[in-house]
């Protein structure tokens, strides 16, 4: 089994969250997006969700 490097981690899940309309990945403090203070670049949306982890 394959160890998990925690560089390769953070960088493909800390942060980032995807749209939920349009699928766009965002990177994003987590507090802002909660806030709702941040919108999606293609569709101006404020609905996110964390990307999954596969």
């Amino acid at each position: 089994m394959a160890t998990k490097i925690p560089a390769a981690q953070a960088r493909l899940f800390k942060n980032i969250f995807v749209c939920k309309n349009c699928k766009a990945k965002i990177r994003s403090d987590p507090r802002k997006i909660i806030e709702g203070k941040v919108r999606c670049r293609k569709c101006l949306k404020k609905a996110f969700r964390p990307v999954r982890k596969k």
